[in-house]
């Protein structure tokens, strides 16, 4: 959904096509080193920003106060209540854009799961978010272990049950006399032509109504033939129930008898008949269609194992199944009686994950707009209905559907998410184009809640001039992660001339986040410069991350601008391109690299390898899905088994199964010794265990890896971890040894290994140069500037540190530390205001660490719980978070 909501340019709409080889008919290799006037008209258009999209999220204006509640919540909840919880904890992080922590809070959802509806859902919602991993599913199964949201047992689950039966002493039965009269203990229920013979006693013991049938004031009470032709059942059904009521169990059936029974059972109130009944039918969903059947009778009937059989089938096949009209129409006309013997009292997080599925899919379709309704219908408290009426409002803003837009967005307002007025302006104006009411609309909400960088960038779309650059500008100091305020600067900027300053400016988001529409307008100033080999880059940066993209609202597909811009780039051989990817990893240019990478794999024999380095790359670049589609594409490719092995062991490790990565990697080196097979053992076994006698073992494995062939891009990655653990072991000379053998194969960040040694040795001022020459090589500057700030006085280390912020405002670190230099110096409020300033961005267990502290040494206690329990919201798991909310909860009065 993610992808829908932040980036139209990727969107596979129809729209007209442009023809993007009117801007490059240019002779090939001219470069223009400014942006002169004869630059194409065409990117004045390509350079106009397009709004911010209003996110389909829960973002409350205090996520940490959400989140302490949450936790507090978590305490004291019942186990049915712990499951919506989590939920809306996922919903929290989705809205950050945390997109670890909203998983687990997914898996915390599942394993905590009181009902099977809710376990069947969010097992669902797991799959369905793990879509396109098969392969670690398959490579888990190969490694002895289930498949972890496989489909349940849904009968096994259900507890079975038991009719109270009749007395059996109660063989007497009434008159209207007053007298007792003898009755006889066989009856015959006649259907149709035929006539069933049943014992009367248990007959009776299936239900009140056939007792009160059988042994009370009714006439049936004195017949031995009672005539049950008008009441749905067939003779075969009737046999059927009447040997249930001897055995207690049903035969093997075909579903028309069972669904026979089950309306008779119904029908007469035979509970346990029924339960038998509704459970045989649920081993019959052997598919989409006969899920679809078998719902509307398991609605009809109240049969809630048939139903949630049915469901299961439904939530195995999403995406797929949101496709057939029919599912639709079950999910959508159902009511609430309905919805709770489908789901119980899992129905809100049900339409949750269908509503999800859905915006995925096609956020503008009458079946999204049809599951957020129901997703409101199903919301029960404040918070639900936050979510599920800003969602429907912006299914409805996108539909351009803006008199319901307003009034929903307006009713999300009013019960609480202030988030929404973003949607309520930009309707207001576009309905009415007053761009004052929604300026002051704006304004109001400013001054009346605690700022926020998304309110000033949402104020700066009504204003003009010196007014909306200080909002974007103040917008970036309050959340730097917003991209909207840097594109549009760059595009001014860029509109102005002042070619430079657009160029950093776009610069300063992909210096620390890979986002695709930044690249998108980097790579339109690239074109507008004619600086092709730039704008090449960029196009491939962009492919490689998503393959399919099309640029410029869609209009045309990447892949068709990069074959148009290389017709004006000159090719490079094979022997340049290794020349240029050595060239690119020594100066940590991790965008270049990727760049070169792709350019490689459209004619290298050995794609796996290739692939391989990509994943590594886009790892260091904090893209994990693209980086594991990578790694599966190595796996795909890979020419030998021992080769294959080793991305196995690498897809495992890097989805958190350590052990079985492990196993893979020995199976490898048993059929070939290989540098990537012991590398990759190291790096598991490492990981795998905090005993130091590891270390010695993780040594000799790298020292076997470097044994074995390889080129000198892994081979420094070798020497420079080789050197990470002599380091631990206290073994500095060896350690120093490997980093300037790295080094010596252009491993820069080998320096900062090298300066780590010299800094233990108390050389400070050699390691402080040694971070001083990573800073001049690299490109990527971020955290050499952080790790150099280490190694200077207390002047050039804020210096540093103001750098770092500046150039990745992601790192907590800086933070971190001017809050504790603030804290020394007395300054408390002061210190306590730079780690709000990064938390109302980005939620740290660390910032809110050390801010929980700094409240408790200051007395506020209430401020001091409230950070202790949103930091175990982030890590539940924390000891010294532990520590310390036990410490502040025996203050709390």
């Amino acid at each position: 959904m993610r992808n829908l909501f932040l980036s139209e340019s990727c969107k596979e709409t129809q729209l007209h096509a442009v023809n993007p080889q009117s801007w490059l008919q240019v002779e090939r290799g001219k470069v223009c080193n400014k942006f002169t006037s004869y630059a194409p008209s065409s990117f004045e258009s390509l350079m106009k920003v397009p709004e911010p999209l209003i996110l389909p999220f829960f973002k409350p204006v205090d996520y940490v106060q959400v989140l302490a509640e949450i936790h507090e919540e978590l305490d004291s909840c019942t186990a049915d209540e712990r499951s919506d919880l989590y939920l809306l904890q996922f919903q929290v992080f989705r809205g950050l854009g945390e997109h670890k922590l909203l998983r687990r809070s997914l898996r915390s959802a599942y394993h905590k799961a009181a009902s099977l509806h809710k376990k069947l859902i969010f097992g669902a919602w797991l799959k369905h978010e793990k879509d396109g991993d098969e392969l670690i599913s398959d490579l888990l199964v190969s490694c002895g272990r289930t498949q972890e949201f496989g489909p349940l047992d849904v009968g096994a689950h259900f507890p079975v049950t038991t009719s109270t039966s009749s007395s059996t002493a109660e063989m007497m039965v009434g008159t209207s006399g007053g007298s007792l009269t003898q009755i006889s203990s066989t009856v015959f229920f006649r259907v149709g032509q035929e006539k069933i013979s049943c014992d009367r006693q248990k007959i009776a013991a299936l239900s009140p109504p056939f007792h009160a049938m059988l042994y009370g004031c009714f006439t049936e009470a004195l017949q031995e033939d009672i005539d049950l032709s008008k009441n749905g059942i067939s003779p075969m059904g009737m046999r059927e129930v009447s040997r249930f009521s001897e055995t207690g169990s049903l035969d093997d059936l075909g579903p028309d008898v069972l669904l026979e029974i089950l309306m008779f059972a119904n029908k007469f109130c035979c509970e346990s008949l029924k339960d038998a009944c509704d459970r045989k039918l649920a081993t019959l969903v052997g598919s989409r269609q006969d899920a679809i059947l078998l719902m509307h009778y398991a609605l009809e009937e109240n049969a809630s194992v048939l139903a949630l059989a049915c469901l299961q089938e439904f939530l195995q096949e999403l995406p797929g199944c949101l496709n057939d009209e029919q599912v639709i129409k079950i999910f959508s006309n159902a009511d609430k009686k309905q919805r709770s013997i489908m789901a119980g009292n899992a129905q809100f997080s049900l339409y949750c994950l269908l509503t999800e599925v859905a915006m995925n899919t096609d956020p503008l379709s009458n079946i999204t707009v049809c599951l957020v309704q129901k997703l409101v219908e199903c919301a029960t408290n404040n918070r639900q209905k936050q979510l599920a009426f800003h969602q429907l409002g912006c299914v409805r803003l996108l539909r351009k559907e803006y008199d319901e837009a307003e009034r929903i967005f307006s009713e999300a307002f009013a019960v609480g998410h202030v988030y929404s007025v973003a949607g309520l302006a930009r309707v207001k104006c576009i309905k009415g184009g007053d761009k004052l009411h929604s300026y002051k609309k704006l304004t109001s909400v400013i001054s009346s809640y605690k700022p926020l960088g998304w309110m000033y960038q949402e104020r700066s779309l009504y204003c003009d001039g010196e007014k909306k650059w200080e909002d974007l500008e103040k917008a970036t100091e309050l959340d730097p992660t917003l991209y909207y305020p840097y594109m549009y600067r760059a595009a001014l900027l860029m509109r102005r001339q002042d070619v430079q300053a657009a160029i950093a400016e776009i610069n300063r988001v992909l210096g620390f986040k890979l986002a695709l529409e930044c690249l998108e307008l980097r790579f339109c100033f690239n074109l507008a410069l004619e600086d092709y080999r730039a704008a090449l880059c960029d196009v491939q940066a962009i492919l490689t991350l998503a393959p399919d993209c099309r640029m410029f609202e869609g209009r045309v597909a990447a892949s068709h601008l990069r074959t148009l811009v290389r017709e004006h780039v000159e090719a490079w051989t094979t022997a340049d391109c290794w020349f240029q990817l050595y060239d690119r990893w020594s100066s940590v240019d991790d965008i270049g690299s990727l760049s070169v990478i792709y350019q490689m794999l459209e004619s290298a024999s050995q794609k796996g390898v290739l692939y391989f380095r990509q994943s590594l790359l886009l790892l260091r670049l904090n893209c994990p899905q693209a980086a594991m589609r990578s790694l599966q594409l190595a796996h795909q490719h890979a020419e030998s088994e021992h080769e294959r092995l080793v991305y196995e062991g690498w897809i495992l490790y890097d989805t958190g199964h350590c052990d079985e990565g492990l196993r893979k990697a020995e199976e490898s080196i048993s059929l070939r010794r290989s540098f990537e097979a012991f590398f990759l053992k190291a790096y598991a076994l490492a990981d795998s265990s905090l005993d130091p006698s590891y270390s010695s073992a993780v040594v000799l494995l790298l020292e076997d890896a470097l044994k074995c062939p390889s080129d000198n891009l892994r081979k420094g990655q070798a020497l420079n971890n080789l050197g990470s653990v002599y380091v631990d072991c206290g073994k500095l000379d060896l350690a120093a040894d490997c980093y300037i053998s790295a080094l010596k194969i252009r491993h820069t960040r080998a320096h900062q290994g090298l300066a780590r040694v010299h800094f233990l040795k108390n050389d400070k001022n050699a390691a402080y140069e040694e971070m001083t020459k990573l800073i001049e090589k690299a490109k990527n500057k971020a955290s050499a500037y952080e790790k150099r700030s280490e190694y200077c006085d207390r002047e050039q280390t804020k210096l540093d540190l103001e750098m770092v912020t500046r150039l990745d405002p992601l790192r907590v670190y800086p933070y971190r530390f001017r809050a504790a230099v603030l804290m020394d110096s007395r300054k408390e409020r002061e210190a306590i205001a730079e780690l709000s300033r990064a938390i109302a961005f980005k939620a740290d267990l660390h910032l809110l660490h050390l801010r929980a502290a700094f409240n408790e040494h200051n007395g506020d206690v209430t401020g001091a719980l409230r950070d202790c329990r949103a930091a175990l919201s982030v890590d539940p798991n924390h000891q010294e978070m532990l520590e310390l909310r036990s410490r502040v909860n025996s203050q709390e009065p």
